[in-house]
């Protein structure tokens, strides 16, 4: 049976002062119409898996939160980690609960920042990396992003061959994380180059063998949790087992490894799709359309001879002005305001790890 997990545990802090530790980026109302980024990553499984097979992986503190955005959200499907342990974690926690719940259990991992457009294209590359899975439980499926620029803050995926039989995907030829601006740039002009979205297809029972071959205190772990998931013990199992597991992403832990592999093999689908990482202010202002002099708006601003001003106010009676002002970001909340040039904007995290702890 297909399966659909949203990691959603992140922080936000690059979106501080409106992200806070309690209620960070993946619940705020940052999308047309007031839809958080979590509930529009939920909503994009529509079509693909059945909505009583959707589960979110996040942190235990933001339950409450979630089940507020969200109350149509079943308690059983938040999976609540004690504390971080990065991506691999997360998806062996989300592949041992399902394996042990459905031993066919297939199941797609997504993540709550981005945007993803048009929704037809990306339901598509999601079922063919479902019926990838679906064929081969040793199949490891990435998805891959057609780039518009030599990005030098993703990684990158070779397509290989295609697979005999799966129209649209490809063997994975080979992964670069973050390469340097020329490598970027000749990735970009071969054509033969995406950038790797983040985003998998496994086979549930595949991964934990995955894990097994390559972390295996951390499948032992994680296999130990999932023997008590739904029983008493769920909870101090847990919180006994899930801090001691190595603490590694899912392309280091588990993909790399498997490329090298004899036992696994990779695929990568592509998508023809806008794809864009709700991260910073700078991303979050292109999903947002810009006035006469490039200004963009949420909330209220008077603006003068002012350009390029992101402006973002919580609160919706106060009113944001700005003279002479250009390529700048303002961001207003009760309790604290943003003033930054827009270039040093990815650097805001730096803000939000020093300010007074009530304000994190």
């Amino acid at each position: 049976m297909r399966y659909g997990m949203v990691m959603a545990g992140g922080s936000g802090t690059r979106l501080w002062p409106l992200s806070r530790r309690e209620k960070p980026k993946q619940l705020l109302p940052l999308l047309p119409g007031g839809k958080s980024l979590l509930a529009t990553a939920v909503e994009r499984l529509d079509g693909v898996v059945a909505a009583e097979n959707r589960l979110v992986c996040t942190a235990e503190r933001f339950r409450a939160a979630i089940r507020a955005e969200m109350p149509n959200l079943p308690e059983a499907a938040l999976l609540g980690e004690p504390t971080g342990r990065d991506t691999v974690n997360a998806v062996g926690l989300t592949a041992a609960i399902l394996e042990r719940r459905d031993p066919a259990a297939v199941f797609a991992v997504l993540t709550a920042d981005h945007l993803i457009e048009p929704q037809e294209e990306f339901a598509r590359a999601l079922d063919l990396g479902f019926r990838l899975a679906e064929s081969d439980p040793h199949r490891l499926v990435t998805f891959s992003i057609r780039p518009d620029f030599a990005a030098t803050g993703y990684g990158w995926v070779e397509r290989g061959a295609e697979i005999e039989g799966f129209e649209g995907a490809y063997l994975a030829a080979s992964f670069v994380e973050k390469p340097e601006r020329p490598r970027a740039e000749a990735f970009l002009a071969s054509g033969r180059w995406n950038w790797n979205s983040g985003m998998f297809v496994f086979a549930a029972a595949g991964f934990m063998q995955a894990l097994e071959k390559f972390l295996p205190a951390n499948a032992a772990g994680l296999r130990a949790i999932a023997e008590a998931w739904g029983g008493p013990d769920q909870q101090g199992r847990l919180n006994e087992i899930y801090p001691t597991l190595t603490r590694i992403s899912v392309d280091h832990g588990v993909m790399e490894p498997a490329s090298a592999s004899e036992s696994f093999s990779i695929a990568t689908v592509p998508m023809a799709v806008r794809w864009l990482d709700v991260g910073s202010w700078p991303s979050l202002a292109k999903t947002i359309e810009p006035d006469a002099a490039g200004n963009r708006i949420v909330g209220r601003l008077f603006a003068v001879e002012s350009r390029g001003v992101l402006s973002v106010s919580s609160v919706p009676e106060h009113l944001i002005c700005v003279l002479g002002c250009e390529d700048l970001v303002v961001v207003h909340t009760p309790d604290a305001t943003l003033v930054c040039p827009i270039e040093l904007a990815e650097q805001v995290k730096f803000i939000a790890e020093r300010v007074p702890s009530a304000l994190r």
